[in-house]
């Protein structure tokens, strides 16, 4: 089309020369220079009206070149090929520069527009509107024009709400980082009642999918008929359905195009190599991550970040001790000698297992002696040893007999969390506990629960499967036998103590073997744990 403009004020010999360069002159008419540019298409034309602004130009006809721009400016959404598709008559390439430098927007002449990955469509959308561009959906997902019809049956507490709103206000993406017991499953809750959007929620455990869909069914108002369980044998997908990492992971094809929200439970998993394609391939363009610990010591929180939403909203445990919302809490390291000659012993095995192990890390071991290393198998059976010492210690079973018979005295409920099968079954036998390990069948493990949580049980012996989506209320105190030098590990395990009672006071003990590699691990675990639990440990 052909873009008539004028000029009203004096153009110097420069600044005229300048512009014929790109218009033809058309003389002067009441004082004003008038001029006339050619634009063949419509990035054509929006490059002319750039230009025309620059030197304080008028458009002759400016009616008739904005109802061209209002009609022809606008993307459509589609999804194909499990991807999403934008397309306009427009060249977007201008627009999108930034998305293609960070290689999440690029072009595909196959699919005759740009592709973007799911997980910053909302980006690009915000771009694209704040350039005057008119968005058509055609995927249903982005505009969310299929409203569910639920509401939040329960009261969120002051800083559920503060996070529920910075979610919101950082468009409906990000992380919220509260500590175990604080009620982040509610809070999920509310961002599927504020949204209204079909929901894909995922979870790390099965206990958390059971978890989840009692919350639901309690607290989220129409939501019953349209749950469903996408798991093992059940694969029930309605517009809120719940399911786990392994089964979204193997189950993308069949999911990846149903959802508007994706919610991630324990979203620290996240970055696994394997679990992160579940967030780059699900199209779902609202994100919520929940997680007690989502900064990881690797450094692959930046990955969550990038895929949900950096941390919109976060609180320490000593911050909710103060207002109320978790119990007060001590933690009470016990450091437990061992025997002379044991501790003998250990100290020429750790000598031989460096000596062997040549500064090797575990996995590289294990696949060296796969390949026939004689001295990384030799490492391997000292280190079987060394584990033995630490989980066999009459003295450490005998201080965790004592903490837990003076504990009953003062009627606590206790959780022992320890890493191992063996030493779970040897404290079972010594203090008359149930034990629940991921070996346990589920009919048992649900039994053995109940009877905990109606305080049938007092005491109660969990493995690693009790680090991450168990609901066990009421436990106030809990004694670390074994553990790793992971703080996460070590604030999941406090949480299940913190959820608040009358009068409570939640402990956990700390129990390590003097001069042994479980007290170097717990002096690292307690003072990494100070800066996130906001208190001197």
């Amino acid at each position: 089309m052909l873009v008539r403009f004028k000029i009203c004020r004096w153009l110097d010999r420069d600044e005229f020369n300048k512009i014929t360069r790109v218009a033809t002159y058309l003389g002067r008419n009441e004082g004003c220079s008038l001029f006339l540019v050619r634009a063949n298409s419509l990035s054509d034309l929006e490059k002319a009206l750039d230009f025309i602004d620059s030197y304080g130009g008028e458009l002759l006809e400016k009616e008739k070149v904005y109802e061209i721009l209002e009609r022809e400016k606008i993307v459509e959404i589609y999804k194909e090929d499990g991807m999403y598709i934008l397309r306009s008559k427009l060249y977007l390439n201008d627009y999108l520069q930034l998305f293609r430098e960070r290689r999440v927007v690029w072009y595909s002449r196959t699919h005759k527009g740009f592709i973007v990955k799911p997980y910053t469509i909302i980006d690009v959308i915000n771009r694209l509107h704040s350039e005057g561009f008119k968005i058509v959906d055609r995927t249903g997902l982005v505009m969310n024009n299929n409203k569910l019809d639920v509401s939040l049956a329960a009261e969120l507490r002051p800083y559920q709400k503060e996070a529920l709103d910075a979610w919101v206000s950082h468009n409906y993406r990000g992380v919220i980082a509260l500590p175990t017991g604080s009620g982040k499953t509610i809070i999920g809750l509310g961002a599927i009642a504020e949204l209204r959007a079909p929901t894909l929620i995922v979870v790390y455990t099965k206990e958390q999918l059971r978890e989840w869909e009692n919350k639901i069914r309690t607290f989220l108002r129409g939501s019953v008929s349209i749950i469903g369980e996408f798991y093992s044998e059940s694969k029930n997908i309605k517009p809120i359905t719940i399911t786990t990492y392994q089964s979204a992971f193997r189950n993308i094809g069949l999911l990846y195009d149903k959802f508007s929200l994706l919610i991630i439970d324990e979203a620290h998993h996240l970055p696994a190599e394997k679990f992160r394609a579940i967030a780059e391939r699900i199209l779902a363009p609202f994100r919520l991550g929940l997680s007690a610990t989502p900064y990881r010591e690797d450094g692959l929180h930046e990955e969550l970040f990038s895929l949900v939403g950096g941390v919109v909203y976060s609180k320490s445990l000593n911050d909710l001790m103060m207002s109320g919302f978790v119990a007060p809490f001590e933690i009470v390291p016990v450091v437990v000698p061992l025997e002379h000659k044991i501790l003998m012993k250990y100290r020429e095995l750790r000598k031989r297992f460096f000596t062997l192990s040549r500064g090797r890390e575990i996995n590289d071991l294990v696949k060296a002696a796969a390949a026939g290393d004689k001295s990384a198998k030799q490492a391997l059976q000292i280190m079987n040893e060394i584990r033995k010492i630490l989980i066999n210690s009459e003295r450490k079973i005998d201080v965790v007999k004592s903490i837990v018979e003076k504990e009953l005295k003062n009627n606590s409920k206790i959780i022992i969390f320890t890493q191992y099968i063996a030493q779970a079954k040897i404290l079972s036998s010594r203090i008359g506990a149930p034990v629940v390990t991921s070996k346990t069948k589920k009919n048992i493990r649900n039994i053995i629960f109940d009877l905990f949580k109606n305080n049938r049980y007092k005491v109660l012996i969990l493995t690693t499967l009790g680090d991450e989506g168990i609901d066990i209320p009421d436990a106030n105190v809990g004694i670390i036998v074994s553990g790793t030098s992971s703080t996460r590990q070590f604030i999941q395990r406090l949480g299940r103590l913190l959820r608040p009672a009358r009068g409570k006071t939640a402990r956990l003990y700390y129990v390590a073997l003097k001069d042994t590699q479980e007290e170097r691990a717990m002096k690292k675990v307690l003072s990494k744990a100070q800066e996130y639990l906001g208190v001197v440990v």
